[in-house]
């Protein structure tokens, strides 16, 4: 498993990949492990209480129903208001607790009665009735009741009574408890041994001796519940070691056991989110991600060698070895390796290239001003490290916000980026330069380009800023379209910001959205449903009971979904069958879920604002840093927002139409910060140029510098964007409906974003810092 501190929130994230019994990970997860050992009440002293306690709620019962009989004779004929009364009366008050009485224990026994498990809360309340308590005797009135664990055939369930105090405080508690195991019982059926400390084994003795004076019980208790209560037949038990025993399946033998041994909790965890992948939905995942993953590979790994020639394959020769240590160093790490985090991977292919290129084109440069390949390739490498740095630790600078701020899938997404952003690092300025150096070394030619890409964007000319203006108006007319839409259509949040409860379900026949929508809301009063990847497949979701925590809640929903789209599944389909279980050929049914509370869809969007300025914040300092010159940053900043604003009008505009989840949640966020990342990396390769024009070229207007600035890094900026595009598109195309919309955000960030670095960033910057310059 992999477990997180989620800071001093007082939560702790618990990853289970391969875990396939969803219910009994959730009752692991739950369990608090008190372990309590109490003396049990004999249940012949009991029989006048009950008696009692059955007659005193016949009169409760007849009070409740004579003033619901006269609520109804205002709304009905007198007459047969009291002829209804009257049978209504009679069929209610007959015996409200013995009615429910099915069986009692042994005389003498520590069970005073038995009920079926669905009466049990019922009972539960009638107990626990101040009407009720008063009738216990003195001696008696701290006295508790509580139930066995059902029968797994018949359903049946024992009542004990305890002998409690005025502090609730058991005789002997977990806490003494230094180590458990799972073992069998007498019979053969799994039970759980366990060892006491020295305090404990004292009190055990005392307790087992009295209990065998007494031809009492002791009720072993576990969270409220009775897991057995033995006699004890051969006097007091020293030593300090016990068994429980107690209809347990041999799962929950094991769980009981490791719950024993780890120690108890001082109170019950609570699940406040949870997301559910079927084994057959993530094996689907798996595969899509593994092809998204070749395709984009196959890609980068052929347009590399086309554009570069045999430069090209020495740097295909680092992006392999790249992808060998990201690999190796998340096994290392015992990373839990998620769909995000196989994007993340996927994404770093293509921006992992860009320091390939970058270097190959000042290497290109160098050549082509006359120098020798030698002394082309070392200052080529020189040149281009300041570049590298910059484009690569804004980029880190992002992806470490995301894993501040991030948690689970979106955490796994910001550790491989940063992983790969190091490695890349590391295979570009030291693997590919030893390639080629070794190359050069033995007196051979090293060509950095093909007879098709030699003369590409050689001798370049184009005045960008005379373009500014246009592209100003362009990028105003895309921003007020964007922002009203956000203002008026607004953005499909998913429960990771509205909170709720999103569930992937699959039929086995395509269906409706529109009609499946209709019964559930009859249901649960709001749902939504939408066709998610393929038309047999939708993704439900709904807010019904948001503020309603506990398992009780997600059985009800699940239990209604089920009776809702009955309908639309196989005749023979089973509730069971339905739900999430741990078969690899699952088909129909939920194939995925996940809940998110309130409290943490607050807490959510609360990171989410403070991960995207904190982001800004940080990377506006280091370019204030590198640059000097604040007019830098502010032109970078510039972009982003612009960037940033453009997804969200994209989204905002098209999720009511488009055929894929276009959710804003924890995914879209980070992909908002990689965006931003991806920006800046191409702003930050700009301006690094510009830096480097403005101390060669002196003599040169400011406005020649930056154009010229521009053109010299036309070709990486287009080399890369297209490199990154075909990993984004292939990831988009085979990677499946669950990434859709994260890549799709991606795809339009990386078009505006290099965009924006030529047309708005580099002009806002000139237009701020020349008139510094003319002063």
């Amino acid at each position: 498993p992999n477990i997180q501190r989620l800071g001093n929130s007082g939560r702790i994230r618990v990853e289970l990949p391969g875990a396939k019994d969803v219910a009994r990970v959730k009752n692991l997860l739950q369990s608090t492990a008190q372990l309590e050992f109490w003396v049990t009440e004999k249940n012949d002293q009991f029989l006048p209480f009950l008696s009692q306690a059955n007659e005193a709620l016949k009169k409760i019962s007849k009070e409740e129903d004579k003033e619901n009989v006269e609520t109804e004779t205002s709304k009905i004929d007198a007459l047969l208001a009291d002829v209804e009364a009257n049978d209504t009366i009679n069929s209610s008050i007959k015996n409200p607790l013995f009615d429910y009485i099915i069986g009692t224990g042994y005389q003498g026994g520590p069970v005073i009665a038995q009920f079926l498990s669905k009466d049990q809360k019922k009972i539960e309340k009638y107990l626990s009735m101040p009407e009720i308590r008063k009738l216990l005797p003195p001696e008696k009135r701290f006295t508790k009741f509580l139930f066995g664990k059902p029968d797994a055939n018949t359903k049946i369930v024992d009542l004990y009574a305890i002998q409690s105090n005025r502090d609730d405080k058991p005789p002997l508690s977990g806490s003494v408890v230094v180590d458990a195991s799972q073992s069998y019982d007498q019979i053969g059926s799994p039970a759980v041994s366990m060892q006491m400390n020295g305090k404990g084994a004292r009190k055990w003795e005392e307790m087992t001796g009295n209990a065998y004076k007494d031809k009492s019980n002791i009720a072993i208790v576990l969270d409220e519940i009775v897991y057995s209560a033995p006699g004890v037949s051969k006097g007091a038990i020293s030593g300090g070691r016990s068994e429980i025993s107690g209809q347990f399946t041999l799962n929950e033998a094991i769980d009981l056991a490791n719950v024993l041994r780890a120690g108890k909790l001082p109170a019950s965890a609570e699940i406040i989110e949870s997301e559910i992948v079927g084994p057959s939905l993530g094996k689907e995942n798996i595969e899509r991600g593994i092809n998204s993953f070749a395709i984009a590979l196959l890609l980068v790994l052929v347009w590399m060698t086309f554009y570069y020639g045999r430069a090209g394959i020495y740097a295909d020769t680092a992006l392999v070895l790249n992808i060998v240590l990201i690999f190796g160093i998340l096994a290392g790490l015992g990373a839990v390796l998620t769909l995000p985090g196989i994007a993340g991977i996927v994404l770093t292919i293509g921006m992992s290239v860009d320091a390939n290129v970058l270097i190959f084109e000042r290497i290109r440069e160098e050549l082509t001003k006359g120098k020798g390949q030698k002394q082309a390739v070392s200052d080529g490498f020189s040149n281009a490290l300041s570049s590298i740095l910059d484009a690569n630790i804004t980029t880190g600078l992002t992806a470490l916000i995301l894993f501040v701020f991030g948690s689970g899938p979106i955490k796994g997404f910001a550790t491989t980026l940063l992983i790969g952003i190091a490695t890349s690092l590391f295979t570009a300025i030291f693997i590919t330069r030893m390639l080629v150096d070794a190359r050069i070394s033995k007196g051979k030619i090293l060509n950095f380009s093909t007879r098709t890409t030699k003369n590409l964007f050689k001798n370049l000319s184009i005045t960008f800023l005379q373009k500014r203006k246009g592209a100003y108006m362009f990028s105003l007319c895309l921003l007020t379209i964007g922002v009203f839409s956000l203002f008026t259509n607004g953005l499909n949040q998913g429960v990771d910001f509205v909170g709720g409860r999103s569930y992937t379900v699959r039929f086995d026949n395509n269906v409706n959205p529109s009609d499946i929508q209709n019964n559930l809301i009859e249901v649960f009063g709001s749902a939504e449903a939408k066709t998610y990847g393929s038309d047999n497949q939708l993704k439900i979701t709904t807010n019904y009971k948001v503020d309603v925590e506990g398992s009780e809640v997600d059985t009800e929903i699940q239990e209604k979904m089920f009776e809702s789209l009955k309908k639309y599944l196989p005749v023979n389909i089973l509730y069971d069958d339905f739900l999430i279980n741990g078969s690899d050929d699952k088909m129909v049914g939920i194939m995925s879920s996940s809940k998110v509370g309130p409290t943490i869809a607050d807490d959510i969007k609360k990171n989410s604002v403070l991960a995207i300025f904190g982001s800004l914040l940080v990377v506006f300092l280091y370019i204030l840093l590198r640059f000097r010159d604040w007019q830098y940053s502010l032109g970078a900043v510039a972009a982003v927002f612009h960037d940033v604003l453009i997804v969200l009008g994209v989204f905002s505009i098209a999720y009511t139409w488009m055929p894929f989840n276009m959710e804003i949640n924890q995914a879209f966020i980070a992909a908002i910060l990689t965006v931003i990342g991806y920006s800046l990396n191409d702003t930050v390769v700009v301006f690094d140029r510009i830096r480097e024009f403005r101390l060669i070229n002196k003599s040169w207007e400011f406005n020649k510098i930056v154009n010229g600035a521009l053109n010299s890094t036309l070709s990486r900026t287009l080399n890369t964007s297209f490199t990154t595009l075909v990993v984004l598109l292939a990831i988009f195309i085979f990677g499946g409906e669950s990434i859709q919309g994260f890549m799709f955000a991606l795809i339009i960030g990386v078009m505006v974003g290099t965009y924006s670095s030529v047309f708005i960033a580099t002009p806002v910057m000139f237009d701020t810092l020349r008139k510094s310059i003319k002063k």
